[in-house]
């Protein structure tokens, strides 16, 4: 089995220990190759390959031909828009990812359980995440919570669009859209949102520790975890069968105390926020 690591930084490398420390006590080897100058004799006998980030599945999807294929660490928005069509055309014998994103169901309850007192809430999307729009309003509802959002249009001003749902939202929605949060426009929207009272739930610590008010994500060792359980399983017989679901089975919750202070909220503590989902999954 191979893991193709989109370069060698921190998070990815991550993903490869904990793989390989999982499958130690099993039959399979976890090979580590790299996205740059990737061969197809890279993976001649890789019964599976198992890609993190999306650099990584880019340069898998090139190839000809290739494994079976595990992506993981990759946004969903890129995932279902062209990962799985360029990934899936020439696979072997099967496909699945695990997603960067939290699925709206989890982060809807997760709304509900720390804050009771939010209503609406408010979503900055990219045109890219913009076929998002009816599952999160769903998930919203079941939880009783309306949407408000608007779609940054290509060269816009991003404070303008923010600012028209920062007024009518009690709270921003942050989804890992590189073209809203990065980091050039991370401090101008917490900002801008603590200007407006509204607070932040983020999708990583890294958010939580820049001024969201709390983040629900899955780390690197926890994507990694739930890989290896799969690729576990997944080669016990003689063909490689992958799950198909593809949203994080172990998360965390994240809370910016002094954020929480300057606002005014009083949060549960994130263990029992934690235990909570984990009961509702």
């Amino acid at each position: 089995m191979a893991v193709l690591l989109s370069d060698d930084a921190t998070p990815y490398q991550e993903v490869y220990q904990v793989i390989r420390a999982y499958l130690d006590d099993t039959p399979h080897e976890a090979v580590r190759v790299y996205a740059e100058g990737l061969t197809p004799a890279a993976l001649n006998d890789a019964r599976l390959v198992v890609a993190v980030g999306v650099g990584a599945a880019e340069a898998l999807a090139a190839l000809p031909e290739r494994p079976p294929v595990l992506a993981i660490l990759v946004p969903r928005a890129w995932y279902l828009k062209t990962g799985r069509a360029r990934l899936g055309s020439s696979s072997r014998r099967g496909l699945s990812a695990i997603y960067l994103d939290q699925p709206f169901e989890r982060q809807a309850l997760l709304i509900r359980l720390a804050l009771p007192d939010v209503r609406r809430v408010g979503v900055l999307l990219s045109a890219e995440q913009s076929s998002v729009v009816n599952e999160l309003d769903s998930a919203l509802r079941a939880q009783g919570l309306s949407l408000v959002y608007a779609t940054l249009t290509p060269d816009e001003r991003l404070i303008t669009p923010l600012e028209a749902v920062l007024t009518e939202a009690d709270l921003l929605l942050a989804l890992p859209d590189p073209l809203v949060f990065n980091r050039n426009t991370a401090q101008s929207l917490f900002l801008t949102s603590y200007r407006y009272r509204d607070p932040v739930l983020g999708y990583s610590r890294s958010l939580t520790r820049a001024g969201a008010l709390l983040s629900l994500h899955s780390s690197p060792a926890q994507i990694g975890r739930q890989a290896a359980e799969w690729i576990s399983s997944a080669m016990q017989g003689g063909t490689v069968r992958l799950p198909p679901q593809p949203t994080p089975s172990y998360f965390s919750v994240s809370i910016n105390d002094q954020v929480a202070r300057s606002l005014g909220f009083i949060l549960p503590p994130e263990a029992d926020l934690e235990k909570r989902l984990e009961g509702r999954n």
